[in-house]
């Protein structure tokens, strides 16, 4: 095999593993909510083309406030929707809307539009 053909089968190899690794194995972090003087956990959550961030990370037993920004005019992010807790809030457009609410047990819990098509994900510890 030529040198050529060398490089161009190890960058495709490299290319797989690359996404692989991005799309399988990546391990999303989070931002952990940052706990105001008040007691609740809190977070600033920008809604544009989807949420970010998209992975929120809080202790469970305190009260959490999720504070959303809608940047866009798209109808699908004009409410946001959190099935577990039974909460839903309208996020109209450049106005803050907090979404309070009190976790009690540790676990993965979605929130999304209300088409499903723009989702986070709130990680109870």
């Amino acid at each position: 095999m030529t040198p050529d053909r060398w490089i161009v089968t190890l960058t495709g190899i490299a290319l797989i593993a690359f996404i692989v690794w991005f799309f399988w194995l990546k391990r999303e972090r989070g931002t952990r909510a940052a706990t105001t003087s008040g007691g609740y956990q809190e977070a600033m959550i920008l809604v544009k083309g989807g949420y970010t961030p998209d992975v929120i990370v809080v202790e469970h037993g305190r009260p959490v406030r999720l504070n959303f920004r809608r940047e866009e005019t798209a109808a699908c992010s004009e409410m946001v929707l959190f099935p577990d807790f039974e909460k839903s809030a309208r996020l109209p457009t450049g106005e803050t809307v907090a979404v309070e609410f009190l976790p009690e047990k540790p676990g993965e819990y979605g929130f999304s539009c209300q088409m499903g098509m723009l989702r986070g994900k709130l990680i109870v510890e």
